[in-house]
């Protein structure tokens, strides 16, 4: 089994399931609507991540889904299990990273485990029929990045604003949370198309395979026929598959069950 088998399974059982958030007619608008778990010792480690890192990380992930979808972030919601180690002073440093985002803490849950355990829900609206999706890619489209890739960090920052931009502008959008070679090959595959790339922008320190296998770059990976200031990384194809100045590229991203 892997992620991706798993979500398409899980699909077949409800239309919503397959972008980045849950989009959710409500009026003019529509509500966009993600959750994310941050796990101590898959996601992180207490050795190398402060408090307040983690309660920012745990958060951005979300704000970056609403980010893909061209989105405007509204509220989070933070459930989080406490391990014996966490203290009063550790979880108020949490809430503060949670907080620095200026996004409004809604609610949530609190509880106990083993280790460490958070799950976000974000809510983000923007006008009705305008979010930004994966199955919009068209044969001929540039594919962009926002950013240099395999950078190692111990935050990021969500391209929300970016994301605004791209409204009516991007044929197909998502973030890039597992690598580039993984991700490429999903959008792909919500639209039915290949993918050639050339050049990709690699940060300070980074190695081919880890700006293209990497993961938790959180820049936002998008397709546009309009020649645009981001990082272009290839060309939407015909041809099924992801390859890489010719040569095929096996999706080698990260997986949860891999």
């Amino acid at each position: 089994m892997n992620e991706r088998a798993l979500v398409r399974q899980l699909a077949k059982h409800s239309p919503r399931i397959g972008d980045d958030c849950a989009i959710i007619p409500h009026g003019r608008e529509d509500l966009l609507v993600t959750t994310d778990q941050y796990i101590e010792d898959i996601h992180f480690r207490r050795t190398t991540h402060s408090a307040a890192d983690v309660g920012w990380n745990a958060v951005a992930r979300g704000l970056s889904d609403i980010a893909a979808m061209g989105g405007e972030a509204r509220h989070v919601f933070v459930s989080l299990a406490l391990p014996p180690w966490a203290d009063q002073r550790w979880a108020n440093n949490f809430f503060r990273g949670v907080r620095a985002h200026g996004v409004e803490l809604a609610g949530g849950d609190l509880g106990h485990a083993p280790q460490l355990y958070c799950d976000v829900t974000v809510i983000g609206v923007c006008p009705h029929g305008k979010a930004l999706r994966r199955d919009g890619a068209q044969v001929g489209d540039h594919i962009y990045v926002t950013g240099p890739l395999g950078k190692p960090r111990k935050r990021f920052l969500p391209r929300l604003k970016i994301g605004l931009t791209l409204r009516g502008v991007a044929s197909a959008c998502m973030d890039l949370s597992d690598g580039l070679s993984l991700d490429l090959a999903r959008l792909c595959e919500a639209s039915g198309v290949g993918a050639e790339l050339g050049d990709i922008p690699m940060a300070r320190g980074a190695t081919l395979a880890t700006a293209l296998h990497g993961g938790e770059d959180y820049e936002l990976l998008f397709t546009s026929r309009r020649e645009l200031p981001h990082f272009r990384v290839g060309q939407i194809v015909a041809r099924r598959g992801v390859r890489l100045n010719g040569r095929t590229l096996k999706p080698q991203g990260y997986d949860h069950f891999q």
